[in-house]
């Protein structure tokens, strides 16, 4: 008998998928990166064994929702933050922030290391997703939203975003009444630091669902509810120009936050990205640079940190 006739769908791997179309495997990827870059000790991100799990405490057409952002408010004279913006320190806030839902509100993503070879940012509705929270609310899909999204600093440090920023967080979505909350995170400590706030509000009753696009970053910390969608980063939200992908992705995570059975339930998005089918082999991919730019990348990263520093020290008094 030919060996062709021996195959099973158990034995043949011609049929596998090719190995670029998993989940892009962040934490390592940035962690090979820094060490290519010259920087020694790899940052240790935030993981827990036990997993907090708030019910919903009446349907979502009768809850009020929180949305919290990791994106920042525009700010004038802080450099280039528009669509294709390179990374922007300056751009960066490390205080909570506040803004009303009933207002259209310009926020960028420049601050942060989102994907920016297959994405642009050009429309915010892939990060920011009030406008298709107030269409929800429009059709009925959701009680109403809180009069304040909030905002969450991306910090490295978690013990600042546990010990101040969650608190914070905490208190404001109680003072809005809140009945559960949306987290949308951009970057890869953006997820890390969104999983936590997210832990945070459900240990303390509050029911979240997490969308986001860092697969391992977010199962890693470990959070209640997990809307995953496999686009770049910087577009958790939906498809950039593509307001019927943005609808659909927030009605997705909606029954993640709804119909989940219990704590770490990860849900992936049906949606696939548009664009080259290699896109995840890209971000932070030191196989993919010559030394020769990593070390133009090193003098580059190391002015960032130094802009980075200077902001954060200007904002934060205690």
């Amino acid at each position: 008998m030919a060996d062709s006739e021996h195959r099973t769908p158990l034995t043949d791997t011609t049929e596998f998928a090719p190995e670029w179309t998993a989940p892009v495997p962040y934490m390592q990827r940035t962690r090979d990166w820094y060490l290519a870059l010259g920087y020694g000790n790899p940052y240790r991100w935030a993981h827990y064994a036990e997993v907090p799990f708030a019910s919903l405490a009446k349907p979502l057409a009768e809850s009020r929702l929180a949305l919290i952002t990791t994106a920042a408010p525009y700010q004038e004279g802080k450099g280039d933050q528009g669509p294709g913006a390179p990374y922007n320190a300056a751009a960066k806030f490390y205080e909570v922030y506040s803004g009303r839902t009933d207002e259209d509100h310009d926020l960028r993503i420049s601050h942060v290391a989102i994907d920016r070879t297959h994405t642009t940012a050009a429309d915010s509705g892939t990060y920011f997703p009030l406008p298709a929270l107030r269409d929800a609310v429009t059709a009925g899909r959701i009680g109403a939203l809180t009069e304040r999204f909030h905002g969450a600093p991306t910090n490295r440090s978690q013990r600042r975003t546990l010990e101040v920023d969650c608190p914070r967080l905490l208190e404001l979505c109680r003072d809005d009444g809140a009945d559960a909350a949306v987290l949308v995170p951009n970057c890869p400590v953006c997820h890390q630091t969104l999983s936590l706030v997210a832990r945070y509000l459900e240990s303390n009753g509050i029911p979240t669902v997490v969308m986001g696009a860092a697969k391992d970053i977010v199962e890693y910390a470990g959070v209640p509810r997990f809307a995953f969608s496999d686009f770049p980063l910087g577009n958790a939200a939906g498809r950039p120009g593509d307001p019927r992908s943005q609808a659909d992705t927030l009605e997705f995570a909606l029954r993640v936050l709804e119909s989940a059975p219990g704590p770490r339930t990860t849900v992936q998005n049906p949606l696939a990205w548009v664009g080259p089918d290699d896109w995840r082999m890209d971000y932070c991919n030191v196989d993919r640079v010559s030394p020769e730019e990593l070390a133009r990348l090193r003098a580059e990263n190391d002015a960032i940190k130094e802009t980075a520093r200077a902001v954060r020290e200007s904002t934060i008094k205690t």
